[in-house]
């Protein structure tokens, strides 16, 4: 697995699998410089918040959706759990509820499958239960699949297979991960991973390469890897701004090697993007880094094949207010802000190839919706936010916290992005 390059002022490295540090560019922000301008901004008290039982987890190909959902109740009343299934891919979307004899615990995970069952984790006592749900007329079926002796495992986001379904188990010496889903003799082991790993982001359609954050054992920075599962978990480097810096894979698209990356190179926690197989280096627009708000990508455009500029980025935007929805392009330099669906599963949604957010929505309303916004064109100046629109440097214009204006792309105006040949 090549890495992309990745900037890192001084330092400027590229990690690769097979070969040593390369040079990169000239530095779009050196790493640790200081900020004259703006002192460094503290993490939003809500940017790490877990997401709610409610949260739809989708399969890769946005077709079906699962989450776990409460059964109504008066206020104050304790409410039973229970897993549901919606159907996004008809003409209209629908819900169909997977209770069983008993309610579900809270922390009960669930993720669809491309079939239409949804697997899920059950945690009793020092266990994790699995099992496929699937509804079986008025009634649900359940269909046992096995147990690992584990305190704690995290499902990992639906494998682009749509049939495999792989769970972390993270200590602090070594990590397990598990296929939970889709073996012939229920869960089986797939790789032991030295230290502490976290995260999880697909990296091809096939299912192969899997990039996990890691922190190798006695501490450490954490560094995206890449896992290879059809060569028995072999890890290989994926990302390296600088030896210290915290390097996380939030995103990868596997059609235009587009990669969403978090790290605190530039002396604090930055949204990044980069390429996978690139020799320029990994930017940090400012425009990715408004005021008082917490940014997390949840969706790429697909089918832009080799042109990671132009696909459309979905991120949550969490703030004092709630969550809404920001668009962003990387040839584009703007941050569109959107109001999400009343009821929106913030975090949760799917691009279309011709540029349709599609996002999942329930409330009072309606059980099971889909609001489907066509992606802005980056047309018109910015708006006027005492920031400078993009200069020798590579820096890029703050986004305001104001209703979103329709804007037309803007080229980059720098060489064209080239793929690394693949490792023999």
């Amino acid at each position: 697995m090549t890495a992309c390059a990745i900037e890192g002022g001084t330092a400027g490295a590229a990690t690769t699998a097979d070969s040593g540090p390369e040079e990169s560019g000239e530095p779009e922000e050196p790493v640790g410089a200081e900020e004259a301008a703006e002192p460094e901004r503290a993490a939003a008290p809500w940017a790490d918040a877990p997401r709610a039982p409610g949260t739809v987890t989708l399969t890769a190909d946005g077709a079906y959706g699962a989450r776990l959902t409460a059964a109504p109740g008066a206020p104050g009343e304790q409410r039973a759990w229970y897993p549901e299934r919606w159907t996004l891919d008809g003409p209209e979307p629908y819900a169909v509820p997977l209770p069983l004899h008993q309610p579900e615990e809270p922390d009960t995970q669930v993720v669809p499958l491309a079939d239409g069952r949804v697997l899920i984790r059950r945690r009793v006592a020092d266990r994790q239960m699995f099992s496929l749900l699937y509804p079986t007329g008025p009634a649900t079926g359940e269909l046992a699949l096995g147990a690992v002796e584990c305190d704690g495992m995290t499902l990992l986001p639906p494998s682009p297979d749509g049939s495999s379904v792989y769970g972390l188990s993270a200590g602090d010496h070594s990590s397990l991960l598990w296929l939970v889903a889709g073996g012939a003799f229920g869960p089986e082991l797939v790789a032991e991973i030295p230290g502490h790993c976290s995260g999880g982001v697909w990296l091809d359609r096939a299912g192969r390469m899997l990039a996990l954050d890691r922190q190798l054992p006695g501490g450490g920075p954490v560094k995206a890897v890449a896992v290879d599962l059809e060569r028995n978990g072999e890890v290989t480097p994926l990302l390296q701004i600088t030896p210290s810096s915290d390097d996380r894979l939030l995103l990868a698209d596997a059609d235009s090697g587009l990669l969403l990356i978090r790290s605190d190179a530039p002396g604090h926690d930055r949204l990044g993007w980069g390429v996978l197989g690139s020799c320029l280096p990994v930017r940090f627009p400012e425009c990715l880094r408004p005021a008082d708000v917490a940014l997390t990508p949840f969706a790429v455009q697909p089918g832009q094949m080799l042109m990671p500029e132009s696909c459309a980025v979905a991120l949550r935007i969490d703030g004092a207010a709630g969550s809404w929805v920001g668009v962003w392009r990387p040839q584009g330099r703007r941050l569109h802000q959107l109001a999400a669906p009343e009821g929106w599963s913030a975090g949760a949604g799917y691009w279309s190839r011709d540029g349709v957010l599609h996002l999942p929505y329930a409330n009072a309303a309606t059980p099971c919706a889909v609001a489907r916004i066509e992606a802005p064109d980056d047309d018109g100046p910015p708006p006027a936010t005492g920031g400078t629109d993009g200069d020798a440097g590579g820096t890029e214009p703050s986004a305001a916290l104001t209703p979103p204006v329709v804007c037309k792309p803007v080229p980059l105006g720098q060489a064209p992005l080239h793929r690394a040949a693949p490792p023999d």
